[in-house]
């Protein structure tokens, strides 16, 4: 099968291999045969070993939905009666779940921190301190709207100290950036199939403590869909999930999972970082800036800023390049205009090289000076 190739340099979905794709071309079959269940079962031992976790210790739980459901189940299902979650929003996915806590109206504390900052550990240790009452402690590893990497293991080990579950949101890490869910004090994580595996939209999961898993049975329901214990009961007694599951989206992640320790975690890792190391290149040949601190980027997303040019047009670049089968993606930064470069997906550098020869194209022929003007 001839299946047109498209570079997508967004944050998710990401590019996959036509492998994945045709992974979906099954025989029908109902998801509560023995077989299927089978298949998820094995699935799930592998989402845990991805982070190098225990299996007796640590669960994946299946959900059908974006990496924004598992957001909500952890948020709606681990707050205990009478405990109150603290979220460290640095950035546009941490606002998300703060938006979420004021949804089901969850006693919460919302720490801000600016967009291109890292948190303030003084602040966070202080207001665990001053909180007691505080049983979960949120953030996300990777704010994907700007690409700042947070400081998740020293923030779990605070969790730790003051008595709070640590739960991260791995999103656009897992099965990127290596992740030892113990080493990082990390109690919690989760993901879709989408994104660091390569597979497809409709899957994903939250990876986590059976121990808290198993009381959280005696936790307030505050959702029929996205109890966290509702699936993973299920799922322990049957092996299937409590609801139809995306039945040809779980083949695909099956290859994708093959797929990806047929890479080898490491040697995945290095070809993220070389796609992301290209990027940066690529940009500053063209003389663009980008807005984190290099040190503190997770190497994956890189935000652009625009640059101070009348002629700049972000849809009329976009489109130039899209046209061509590559896809690049506006920011999420507030009110600064910014677009996002991504080192996401089944690429690799020559890809890169070769979108940086039609981005050149899409700037000349909009107008754009290079090198990049910016007002200091």
């Amino acid at each position: 099968m001839d299946i047109k190739r498209n570079i997508l340099l967004n944050p998710g979905p990401a590019t996959t291999t036509d492998t994945v794709k045709l992974a979906q071309v099954v025989p029908d079959i109902c998801p509560r045969e023995k077989e299927f269940a089978s298949l998820m079962a094995g699935l799930r031992e592998d989402l845990v070993r991805v982070v190098h976790g225990d299996p007796a210790k640590y669960a994946a739980v299946l959900f059908c939905g974006s990496g924004t459901l598992c957001m909500d189940v952890c948020l709606s299902s681990l707050l205990p009666e009478g405990g109150k979650a603290l979220i460290l929003n640095n950035g546009s996915y941490s606002s998300r779940a703060a938006e979420i806590c004021r949804y089901y109206g969850l006693p919460h504390i919302e720490l801000k921190f600016p967009f291109d900052q890292r948190p303030d550990l003084d602040a966070v240790e202080r207001t665990l301190r001053e909180n007691p009452d505080i049983s979960l402690v949120y953030i996300t590893h990777n704010e994907t709207g700007t690409g700042l990497l947070n400081p998740i293991r020293e923030i779990g080990a605070l969790a730790h100290t003051y008595h709070a579950i640590f739960v991260a949101d791995t999103t656009s890490t897992y099965a990127m950036r290596p992740i030892d869910i113990e080493a990082d004090n990390i109690d919690f994580c989760m993901a879709s199939a989408q994104k660091g595996l390569m597979a497809i939209t409709g899957l994903s999961f939250v990876i986590g403590r059976r121990d808290i898993i198993e009381a959280s049975k005696d936790y307030p329901r505050r959702s029929y869909y996205c109890n966290l214990w509702r699936q993973y009961d299920c799922f322990e007694r049957t092996g299937e999930m409590a609801f139809t599951p995306p039945v040809q989206t779980t083949y695909a992640a099956i290859q994708a999972m093959k797929e990806y320790w047929q890479e080898g975690e490491q040697a995945k890792w290095a070809r993220h970082t070389r796609v992301f190391e290209a990027i940066h290149a690529g940009l500053k040949k063209l003389g663009f800036r980008d807005m984190i601190r290099r040190e503190w980027q997770a190497g994956l997303v890189v935000t652009v800023l625009y640059p101070d040019d009348p002629s700049w047009n972000f849809e009329k670049v976009h489109d130039y390049c899209y046209e061509r089968g590559f896809t690049i993606y506006p920011g999420k930064v507030g009110t600064a205009g910014t677009f996002r470069l991504c080192a996401l997906g089944a690429i690799d550098v020559p890809d890169i090289e070769a979108f940086f020869q039609v981005f050149r194209q899409a700037l000349d022929v909009c107008g754009v000076a290079v090198p990049a003007r910016y007002q200091d």
